[in-house]
C-alpha cells in the first residue's frame, strides 16, 4: 500500500532560525556618548583609554557568561566545617570571583582614594557604570569598600592598618588575617529588624573592656556581602550610638564572632549574599567619636548612595542598549523595528531617560571628586544633589527596564535574554541605603540645615538660564516652591525650612521637580539639541504621556536613537 502524496512529510526544515537577533557582543559598552562626554567635562578625560578597554571586556562573551552564572548558581552559607567548628563562610560560584577580580583590578573599589589625579573619582564612577552593566550584584562589596575609606581616615590609627588593603587593586578572597592579604573588601552592618532606617532604634550593644576595644552583642537584620574582610557596625556604647570597625579575622589570626544566621532569599541581586550576622562578644574598634555613630557612618552612606544612582543609570543604559540592538535586527511587517515610527518613539524616550540619568550621575561623581580635594561648595552641592539624584534616578529604573523588556516582546521575558535579571534588579537601588521617602526628606533637611545649599543648587541650574524657556519656567516654579526668591536671594522659605507635616507630605513632589530641573539644566548645556528639546518638552513642559513612547510631535527621535545605539554595524 502506498502513502498518498497528500500526507508525505514536506522536505523543508521545521526549525530553521530566521529573523532572530544575534548575541549582543563585540562592541564597547563604554562607547556611549553621554558617558564619555561627561567623563571629559568632569575632568577625567585622561582615563578614557582604560575605560574603553574595560568597556570592550564588558561586551565580550566570557563576562556575559560570568554574570549569568553568578546569578544562576547562588551563594551558599556554610555555618560549620566538617568537624563542627563554626566558620560562617559563603561559597560563591567561580564566576562571582571573576567579576570581582576585574572590578577591583580596574580600581572600582577603594583605589581612587590613593590616586592623587584630579578626576580619579570620576574615572572610577565611569568604570563602575560600565562594568556593572555586566552584572550588578558584585557591585555591592565594591561600592562599600570605596565608601569605607574616607570614614576610616577619621581614625588615623585604623586607616594606617586597613587603608592599604582597601585601596589595593588586588582581589584576594578568603577569610585570613587582614594584614596578610593583598587586598581587602569592606561592608557595613547598620539596620536591625525593629528599626530599619531608624538607626537610633538599634539595640546592638558595645561594651568597652579597657584595652581600646569593645565587645559587641546583638543581631543585624540586613547585611550584604557578609564575606567581606571588615565591617563598619553601629552599636550602642555608653555614650550612645557609635560606629565600630569589626574585622572577620582578628590581628592574631583567630576568627572574630560573626555568626551568619541565614542568607536572605531576595527578589533580585541573587549573586550577592545578604545575611543576618549575630555578634556575641565580637571585638570591635571605635571609629570616629563615641556617641556620634550616625554622623560617622553617614559619609559612607553618602558614597554608597552615589553608587546607587550610578548603578541605576547603568541599569537603564544596559536595558536601552538591549532594546535598540533588538530593534536594529528584528523585522516585522516588512521593516526593521527600529525603522517603525512608534518603536523609534519608544526607544528615543528611553534614550532621553538614559542620557538624563547618566548626566546627573556623572555630575554627582564630579562633585564628589572636587569635594575630596577640598571644594566645600561642591561638597554642599553633593550633599543635596546626591539625595535628589538617588531618589529620582533609582525611581525611574524599574519603569525604563520594563519598557525595554517589552521592546523584545516574549524574547525579553525569557531568562536567556538577560532582561529578567535586569528587571529583578531594578527596584533594589531605590530602597538600598534609604528608601524614596528617606531620600526626599533628607533633601529637605539638607536645604534646611545649610542656608546656602539652595543657592548652590540654583547656581548649578542657572548655568543654563535663558537657553530654554521651558527650563526657565520650571526653575522659576521650583524656586517659588522652595521659597528661595531671586537668584542669590537666600533659601529661607517655607519648603526649604523642612518643617511641618504639610511640607513632609509634599517632599517627593518637591524633590522630583528638583531632579528634573537639574537634569534639564545638564542636558540643555551639554546634550545635543534633539535630546535637550525632547527632555524639556516632555519632562518640564508636560507635553508627555504617562508611558514611554509618548514624546511630543516634532522631536527628532531618529537622531536620539542613533546617538544612543551601540557602536557596531547591524548584521
Amino acid at each position: 500500500m502506498t502513502t498518498s502524496p497528500r500526507f508525505r512529510s514536506a522536505p523543508s526544515a521545521t526549525h530553521e532560525v530566521l529573523n532572530q537577533v544575534p548575541p549582543l557582543t563585540g562592541h564597547d559598552v563604554a562607547d556611549d556618548s553621554a558617558l564619555t562626554e561627561a567623563v571629559e567635562r568632569e575632568g577625567a578625560g585622561w582615563s578614557l583609554i582604560e575605560l574603553h578597554r574595560l568597556g570592550g571586556l564588558a561586551a565580550s562573551e566570557d563576562p556575559q557568561r560570568w554574570g549569568d552564572e553568578a546569578n544562576r548558581y547562588e551563594p551558599r552559607l556554610r555555618t560549620h566545617d566538617r568537624y563542627g567548628n563554626r566558620i560562617d563562610e559563603i561559597e560563591f560560584h567561580p564566576s562571582w570571583h571573576q567579576l570581582l577580580d576585574v572590578a577591583v583590578g580596574a580600581g572600582l573599589a577603594g583605589a581612587s582614594w590613593a590616586d592623587p589625579s584630579p578626576g580619579a573619582h570620576v574615572a572610577r564612577a565611569a568604570g563602575f557604570f560600565t562594568w556593572t552593566q555586566v552584572e550588578a550584584g558584585h557591585g555591592c562589596p565594591v561600592s562599600m569598600t570605596y565608601a569605607a575609606v574616607p570614614v576610616l581616615r577619621g581614625t588615623p590609627e585604623l586607616a594606617a592598618i586597613y587603608e592599604p588593603g582597601l585601596t589595593s587593586r588586588d582581589y584576594d578572597p578568603g577569610l585570613r588575617t587582614p594584614s596578610g592579604k593583598r587586598g581587602l573588601l569592606a561592608g557595613m552592618a547598620m539596620t536591625e529588624k525593629q528599626g530599619g532606617s531608624d538607626l537610633q532604634a538599634s539595640t546592638t550593644s558595645a561594651t568597652p573592656i579597657g584595652d581600646g576595644t569593645y565587645l559587641l552583642r546583638g543581631h543585624k537584620w540586613f547585611t550584604s556581602a557578609p564575606m567581606c574582610d571588615v565591617f563598619l557596625v553601629l552599636a550602642q556604647s555608653p555614650a550612645g550610638l557609635s560606629c565600630f570597625l569589626v574585622p572577620r579575622v582578628l590581628p592574631g589570626g583567630e576568627r572574630n564572632v560573626f555568626r551568619i544566621q541565614r542568607l536572605k532569599d531576595k527578589l533580585g541581586n541573587r549573586s550577592n549574599a545578604s545575611g543576618e550576622p549575630e555578634f556575641d562578644d565580637t571585638v570591635g574598634w571605635l571609629v570616629g567619636e563615641e556617641g556620634r555613630g550616625v554622623r560617622t557612618i553617614i559619609e559612607m552612606v553618602a558614597l554608597t548612595r552615589l553608587d546607587c544612582t550610578i548603578g541605576s543609570a547603568a541599569g537603564i543604559r544596559a536595558a536601552l542598549v538591549q532594546a535598540i540592538h533588538h530593534a536594529r535586527h528584528r523585522s516585522a511587517f516588512g521593516r526593521l523595528l527600529v525603522d517603525q515610527p512608534l518603536m523609534t518613539a519608544v526607544l528615543a524616550d528611553l534614550a532621553v531617560e538614559s542620557e538624563a540619568a547618566t548626566a546627573l550621575a556623572m555630575r554627582l561623581a564630579g562633585a564628589v571628586d572636587r569635594a575630596a580635594r577640598g571644594d566645600e561648595r561642591e561638597r554642599a552641592f553633593a550633599r543635596l544633589a546626591t539625595a535628589v539624584g538617588k531618589y529620582w534616578v533609582c525611581k525611574r529604573q524599574p519603569f525604563a527596564v520594563a519598557e525595554a523588556l517589552e521592546c523584545l516582546g516574549g524574547n525579553g521575558y525569557v531568562e536567556e535574554s538577560g532582561l529578567p535579571r535586569l528587571y529583578r534588579e531594578a527596584p533594589l537601588n531605590s530602597l538600598w541605603e534609604g528608601s524614596g521617602n528617606v531620600q526626599a526628606l533628607d533633601a529637605l533637611r539638607a536645604l534646611a540645615r545649610t542656608p546656602d545649599t539652595a543657592d548652590i543648587f540654583f547656581a548649578e541650574v542657572d548655568a543654563a538660564g535663558g537657553a530654554d524657556p521651558r527650563l526657565d519656567t520650571a526653575t522659576a516654579d521650583l524656586r517659588r516652591t522652595l521659597g528661595a526668591g531671586a537668584p542669590g536671594g537666600g533659601s529661607n522659605g517655607s519648603a526649604a525650612s523642612g518643617g511641618g507635616s504639610a511640607v513632609e507630605g509634599q517632599a517627593r513632589r518637591i524633590v522630583e521637580r528638583m531632579a528634573l530641573v537639574l537634569q534639564g539644566s545638564l542636558l540643555v548645556r551639554h546634550a545635543p539639541a534633539a535630546v535637550a528639546d525632547a527632555f524639556c518638552a516632555s519632562r518640564l513642559a508636560g507635553d508627555w504621556g504617562h508611558a514611554f513612547g509618548t514624546l511630543p510631535s516634532g522631536v527628532d527621535t531618529a537622531a536620539i536613537v542613533a546617538r544612543a545605539a551601540p557602536r557596531y554595524e547591524p548584521r
